[in-house]
């Protein structure tokens, strides 16, 4: 299947406030991350390596005991293993998320 029709994604609840469209390949997974205003997705890390951009909004972001308020446009890359977590202020923000290899876990 080359084309994916959005209504038919895959979606997945991560946090309280945080949802995942969520679509895969054979070798990387992508995963459209909607934050409502508040929301946290804690402190965590996992073996695949992951890349992003804010694509509405803003957050702050902690990657590997750095933490920076990234904006609609700014781009992220994490090392698989290393510790990352956001936190939303009071406004909605989107971002895509890239992972290699797919995350098995988020799947259906």
């Amino acid at each position: 299947m080359h084309f994916i029709d959005p209504k038919e994604i895959h979606k997945k609840q991560l946090a309280p406030g945080v949802r995942l469209s969520l679509a895969w390949g054979e070798k990387l997974m992508l995963s459209v991350v909607e934050l409502e205003p508040g929301s946290v997705v804690p402190m965590h890390s996992h073996p695949h390596e992951q890349a992003g951009i804010v694509l509405e909004g803003e957050f702050e972001m902690t990657i590997d005991g750095q933490t920076k308020r990234v904006r609609k446009g700014d781009m992220y890359s994490i090392p698989g293993g290393v510790d990352h977590g956001v936190v939303t202020g009071p406004e909605r923000a989107l971002a895509l998320d890239i992972f290699h290899p797919v995350r098995e876990e988020y799947k259906p």
